[in-house]
């Protein structure tokens, strides 16, 4: 098992990041937060698992080993996967998803797409027991503060497609991404103080919080 890597950022995508190790390119599934701490060139340590099927094998990685420890667990729960997992990472950080599990909070578990009432009942009740002590967290749909930096390299708002593809690749519907996508590209429309991002990692992540409150 591949359980960390360490190396040059060579590459990062919407939903993934290119490390290399000793003149070797892993290709990295990892959520728009992780994503957004890399940087291009730079060294980076990411906690990764491989994800072994007959016809793939696909590796991910976490910004903390906490990230990959619960990416592991929630899979051990019947009918989730590691693309529901990665869903639930990606609206909620690691504190959020084991405080929701903690506590019984189906409605935050069902801001992940492909959670449904029934499957966040489950969640909780096979690993309410499992997550630990619980520290303080933020709301559960708040942006993290790495989730406020924009590290990939900015590129134009035309870049709207992408961006569907990644939330509908998380396990949004076409209409659900293509909606909080228009949203968010009106409020960078609209705004005059250069506050709201324009880079498409940027729109990514707001996109997804704004998935994750309208569920």
């Amino acid at each position: 098992m591949i359980s960390s890597l360490s190396g040059t950022v060579a590459a990062i995508g919407l939903d993934h990041a290119v490390i290399e190790v000793g003149g070797v390119g892993f290709a990295v599934r990892a959520t728009p937060n992780t994503l957004g701490s890399l940087r291009r060139g730079e060294n980076a340590r990411l906690a990764t698992t491989l994800v072994v099927r007959e016809d793939s094998l696909t590796l991910f990685g976490f910004g903390s080993d906490a990230g990959r420890e619960l990416f592991e667990l929630v899979q051990s729960v019947s009918g989730v996967g590691p693309k529901i997992a990665l869903a639930l990472l990606a609206v909620l950080d690691p504190d959020q998803l084991r405080s929701a599990l903690a506590t019984g909070d189906t409605a935050a578990l069902m801001r992940a797409p492909g959670i449904g009432k029934k499957g966040a009942e489950r969640l909780i009740l096979e690993l309410r027991d499992k997550v630990g002590v619980v520290p303080t967290v933020m709301p559960a749909g708040t942006a993290s503060p790495s989730a406020a930096v924009a590290a990939v390299p900015a590129a134009p708002l035309d870049g709207a497609g992408q961006v569907v593809e990644a939330l509908v690749g998380l396990g949004f519907t076409a209409k659900q991404a293509e909606d909080a996508v228009a949203a968010v590209l009106a409020e960078a429309a609209g705004s005059t103080d250069g506050a709201l991002p324009t880079d498409v990692s940027a729109v990514l992540r707001r996109a997804l919080t704004r998935l994750g409150r309208g569920r």
